[in-house]
């Protein structure tokens, strides 16, 4: 699908191969940049195109080492502002910080509403991102933002898989809302796994499971695995409560720390992530799904002047 000779994608050093899938589904070369790091450890960026007048998108998650992607996204857009880009559009399908979103302690910052005031400052005229931890980040930002979600992707995954009497789980009643739209596009009933969480070390307690499980297969699902300690204790409780079988889905697969040992050993039998950043391509229980598709036609609609919104239900086609 070729696209307008003003369009530019451009990546950062964060997910190249996802920029790559994006340009191949617009049939545009990806755009030629210098992104490096001198010895001192400064960034470096320069384009290597003629950019002035040009609609640029730049495609970098705020994976790890997170603060390194965002000084580098930041030193992009700038650089692109500096060469008369008409438009830059920070495609970010991992926003970073999502979870300090409110202050919840005292004398703590909102690191995600810091990080929305970089990211304009630099020069940001419009933001492209997949399904924030928080929906009211949006808010954080004056200039237009764009959230996709990953749920028509898990839709189509998991009805191929054609499970036996489905039930959604909610990992904690944080995402139930997001779980509610799920379940009603899966067509099936909704189960929450009640929790809670103390102080910052990101361990959680298994209080009770909300819901008729029982000889059902349940599906958990939360928008971010860490280090999937939440994740594995929801679907202990779910077998606990009778559930045949676990699968999971979540948009973000970050798993850091002790996170690959806790789901090869869990009950889960499947965990279904998107590439929002780079993924493991050697865990038996861990299958990836692409947005670059969804990413591709986003970008297509946002320089066309088209709706991004009407494109989720296509998607589920």
């Amino acid at each position: 699908m070729p696209v307008a000779e003003d369009l530019r994608v451009f990546t950062g050093t964060a997910h190249p191969a996802l920029a790559q899938s994006i340009c191949e589904y617009l049939g545009t070369p990806l755009g030629q940049a210098q992104v490096f790091k001198f010895s001192n450890d400064n960034t470096f960026v320069q384009y290597q195109e003629n950019i002035r007048g040009r609609d640029v998108f730049l495609v970098q998650p705020f994976s790890r080492p997170v603060n390194d992607r965002i000084m580098e996204l930041l030193i992009m857009i700038d650089a692109a502002k500096r060469a008369s880009a008409e438009r830059i559009t920070a495609v970010i399908p991992y926003y970073a910080y999502g979870r300090t979103d409110k202050k919840d302690q005292p004398r703590v910052p909102i690191t995600a509403r810091l990080l929305a005031d970089l990211l304009q400052v630099a020069g940001a005229n419009r933001v492209l991102t997949l399904d924030l931890h928080a929906g009211q980040i949006q808010g954080f930002f004056s200039v237009p933002v764009d959230e996709l979600s990953a749920l028509p992707l898990f839709v189509r995954y998991l009805r191929r898989q054609e499970l036996a009497d489905p039930v959604l789980v909610a990992v904690d009643i944080g995402i139930s809302k997001k779980a509610r739209n799920f379940a009603e596009r899966l067509g099936v009933p909704l189960a929450i796994v009640e929790k809670r969480r103390s102080g910052n070390d990101s361990k959680s307690e298994v209080l009770n499971v909300i819901g008729d499980v029982k000889g059902k297969t349940a599906i958990a699902f939360d928008d971010e695995v860490d280090t999937a300690g939440s994740l594995v204790n929801a679907a202990q409780a779910m077998v606990q409560a009778g559930a045949r079988e676990v699968y999971a889905c979540a948009s973000h697969g970050v798993f850091s720390g002790p996170a690959k040992e806790r789901i090869s050993s869990s009950p889960i039998k499947a965990l279904v992530v998107t590439d929002s950043m780079p993924q493991p391509t050697d865990w038996r229980k861990v299958h990836t799904v692409s947005i670059a598709p969804m990413l591709g036609e986003a970008i297509r609609r946002i320089h066309a002047g088209l709706s991004v919104g009407s494109m989720i239900t296509e998607l589920e086609q």
